[in-house]
């Protein structure tokens, strides 16, 4: 079970569930075409996500298998919902979890999903005790792997034409990172890269 303590602060960022007022900011994200290319839904009108802001809402905690944690990036300087970072509880026999993150097109190219990410590995492996995160993105969504590297994440597979995705075969690209990985990674960085409460 993972229940947060909210808000999450990092250097720059607050990560929290969503809220009502981040209608207009959500809807930044969903409205544009270049953000959904990647992604299993399409463009969002207001109603699209407000329907979508509805279900995140309720999305702040993990209480079973294949649940997903869903929250809020907002930056602390101005308060802005710049993106979302999501980790599905996959499965509890075998530990297992799967990470996502989506961004305002305007915050690309900054570490703002990094930072956020971070978080989301660790709430997996320090908090709900996960022994595996995988992420899979389209083989094209070079941004995506890229900061799954960058994360530390390994990949382990390229999945050719395994899916119509969008009208058209798709391949993905499919990244995981063990928790012991993961705790020699964070253990040789400096102190000052760290989420703080």
């Amino acid at each position: 079970m993972l229940r947060p303590d909210y808000p999450i602060k990092t250097g720059r960022l607050l990560l929290r569930p969503f809220e009502e007022r981040d209608l207009a900011d959500l809807h930044a994200l969903t409205s544009d075409p270049e953000v959904v290319r990647y992604l299993y839904w399409e463009v969002h009108d207001e109603a699209g996500t407000r329907d979508a802001l509805s279900r995140q809402m309720a999305q702040g905690e993990l209480t079973g298998e294949g649940q997903r944690l869903v929250l809020a990036v907002q930056l602390r300087a101005t308060g802005q919902v710049i993106g979302q970072v999501v980790l599905k509880w996959v499965s509890v026999a075998h530990h297992q979890g799967e990470l996502g993150f989506v961004f305002n097109r305007a915050f690309h190219g900054k570490g703002y999903a990094r930072e956020a990410a971070e978080v989301g590995l660790r709430l997996g492996f320090e908090e709900l005790g996960l022994h595996r995160v995988t992420a899979a993105c389209d083989v094209l969504n070079e941004p995506s792997w890229r900061l799954m590297e960058r994360l530390g994440m390994r990949r382990e597979a390229h999945f050719v034409e395994d899916e119509i995705f969008k009208g058209q075969w798709g391949e993905q690209l499919i990244y995981a990172i063990l928790a012991r990985e993961w705790r020699s990674r964070n253990a040789s960085r400096p102190a000052s890269s760290a989420t703080t409460g």
